[in-house]
């Protein structure tokens, strides 16, 4: 439909649109339960089925411990029959009865390694799960921040609408007293439809991010839930000259690098352990008529052909590729880290600059523009820039908060340290990280 000025009447498709979106951005009426940052990680780390499955996978580490804790079991051997004399030799003929028992030693050259590396490869399987839920509580923290994006950026629309609404009935009115053009009124019709496109697409953002956020949380979390917390809250950091340290000693994915490297080292020892002689301890009594024999004595297994040398070898593989894979996790850790601080101080520097100048600045130049229009002195496309100009320092501002909120996020899930709650109260939170 072409934008023509109807100096008469009001179009009722705009008048019936504008209303629809000023009601579809005003704030509901009945609100859901509110939640913290905290309380989200909470929900998400005491019932998410995902985390949930995944911390199964330590039970079974664990009961592989008490595999290799288990003793060899022994071996009964029981045989009867009958002994039958020659005519011509002595002796009673009769029933033979026989029975063996034997024990295969767990030796500890053997059994010491085995039950090691079980332990560190229980271990390697916590510190595969603490990644885990380290990475899946930094995307909840990340969806929690685009939550608060996408409401900053429907809150400014809405507040767009209603000051475009606003400058689009002055611009009718004077249209109609024959003070204005009408080409004015179809430029401002124009802008207010493109506002008002905008206001709704920010509350269908705004939506959408509340059920990623939901989805990152688990079912447990209502439907109709609301967060607290605002985009331009401080994120607080540790001190910068210790983030190293930190993070190469708490960051879980070097625990898991660390265990299986201690994994393999054991299994290492395991498989030349192997070359040593096994023993086993045998028991044996045998009966007939006239004779009951009882024997004990050792069953000694000689490594003489098999040497272990394939198991070995590739034992020692594994060791050294378990090293590499542990060196090289160590330097994408501080590598990740530099990055995450260098995006955090630009960031930083970037909303400094939004809040201090380039927002402010806008801010006045709408003003000024707006009482020059009044005056006479400045015409309706000089506030309509304005007003753009204003509109998209604006929208730069949210998206270097957010850009600031992310890569506080990464460098909290690579120090992997518990941190205050930047989006609700002073107070430590309850767990920020696990």
């Amino acid at each position: 439909m072409p934008l023509t000025a109807n100096s008469g009447k009001d179009r009722p498709w705009l008048r019936a649109g504008c209303s629809l979106a000023l009601l579809l951005c005003a704030p509901s009426v009945i609100a859901g339960e509110t939640y913290t940052l905290s309380q989200l990680e909470d929900l998400a780390l005491s019932g998410n089925p995902a985390l949930q499955s995944a911390a199964r996978s330590v039970d079974g580490a664990a009961a592989a411990i008490q595999t290799a804790r288990a003793y060899p079991d022994p071996q009964v051997e029981y045989m009867a029959g009958s002994t039958r004399y020659r005519p011509n030799v002595s002796g009673v003929s009769g029933a033979l009865d026989s029975l063996s028992i034997s024990q295969p030693l767990d030796l500890p050259f053997r059994r010491n390694p085995r039950i090691a590396a079980a332990k560190a490869g229980r271990d390697a399987s916590a510190a595969a799960y603490r990644v885990f839920e380290n990475d899946w509580i930094a995307d909840l923290r990340r969806a929690y921040f685009d939550v608060l994006r996408r409401r900053a950026e429907k809150d400014n629309t809405q507040q767009d609408l209603s000051l475009m609404q606003s400058v689009y009935t002055k611009i009718k009115l004077r249209v109609e007293q024959g003070d204005a053009p009408r080409i004015e009124l179809i430029r401002a019709e124009a802008d207010l439809l493109n506002v008002q496109k905008n206001a709704q697409a920010a509350m269908l953002r705004e939506e959408q991010a509340l059920l990623q956020l939901r989805a990152m949380v688990g079912p447990q979390l209502p439907v109709d839930y609301t967060v607290t917390g605002q985009l331009d809250q401080p994120l607080p950091l540790p001190p910068l000259g210790g983030l190293v340290d930190k993070a190469l000693s708490a960051n879980p994915s070097l625990d898991q690098a660390r265990a299986q490297s201690e994994q393999a080292r054991h299994r290492l020892d395991y498989e030349e352990a192997g070359r040593l002689p096994t023993v086993t301890l045998r028991a044996n009594r045998q009966v007939d008529r006239e004779i009951r024999q009882d024997m004990i004595g050792l069953n000694l297994s000689i490594p003489l052909w098999d040497r272990r040398l394939g198991p070995v070898r590739e034992a020692k593989a594994q060791l050294a590729q378990s090293q590499l894979a542990l060196d090289a996790q160590t330097y994408a850790i501080r590598q990740d880290l530099e990055i995450a601080l260098r995006q955090y101080e630009v960031a930083q520097a970037q909303v400094v600059a939004l809040e201090n100048g380039v927002v402010a600045q806008a801010r006045a130049a709408v003003a000024v523009a707006e009482t020059a229009y009044r005056a006479g002195e400045r015409g309706l496309m000089d506030v309509l820039d304005a007003q753009r100009v204003f509109r998209s320092a604006r929208a730069d501002l949210i998206a270097s908060r957010f850009e600031l909120a992310a890569a506080w996020v990464d460098i909290q899930r690579l120090i992997a340290a518990p941190s205050q709650n930047p989006a609700s109260s002073p107070t430590p939170a309850n767990r920020i990280n696990p």
